[in-house]
């Protein structure tokens, strides 16, 4: 068995970078920004992780595998050749969707009805939730971006839109159940 332990590649130093279908592209072609900033998002995720723990921690590690499973989907252009690829490639479901709306209806169910707009913050996990969901914003806005040029996936969008509303409402559950929130005051400091 043969093990390489090259990091380096070399085939990017023209700044261009292979997609999952084995096209050549620009690394600042939108695609590539598209799954980059999952990509960002997936690390942001992973240093939340290291605040949450227990129910929070797990679900963490399951939106970290779906970022990889969205990372493969972006990657991989021309979603009307999937039918005849070698292999079948890697695309988000509307299942992964849904199990998020259920975790964020399940904890929201809990939590006082928000009156006001809240400031990113409180907890350190809660900070780290807000974090995850303006990365997670940036990437949802990138791949609709995309959307408009080249096909994507619909459930790929509409797992970035849940994922920023997930991070949003455990911000509020790691912050006592809401009660730590910290609420914008319009004007405070006029």
């Amino acid at each position: 068995m043969v093990v390489l332990n090259k990091i380096y590649t070399k085939t990017g130093d023209a700044g261009e970078t292979a997609l999952g279908n084995g096209a050549r592209v620009a690394k600042n072609s939108m695609r590539v920004n598209a799954y980059g900033t999952v990509d960002e998002t997936n690390a942001v995720v992973g240093l939340a992780r290291q605040h949450a723990s227990d129910d929070i921690d797990a679900k963490l590690a399951m939106i970290q595998n779906d970022l990889f499973d969205l990372g493969a989907d972006l990657c991989r252009p021309d979603m009307e050749k999937d039918k005849d690829a070698e292999y079948q490639p890697l695309r988000m479901t509307d299942a992964q969707v849904a199990r998020l709306e259920s975790e964020i209806d399940a904890m929201n169910g809990d939590l006082e009805p928000l009156r006001s707009f809240i400031l990113p913050g409180g907890s350190a996990l809660a900070a780290q939730m807000h974090l995850c969901r303006t990365v997670s914003r940036r990437a949802e806005r990138l791949t609709v971006e995309l959307a408009t040029m080249e096909s994507v996936n619909p459930a790929a969008v509409k797992y970035l839109n849940r994922l920023s509303d997930w991070f949003f409402v455990t911000g509020r559950v790691v912050n006592n159940g809401g009660k730590d929130d910290i609420l914008w005051v319009p004007g405070a400091n006029r």
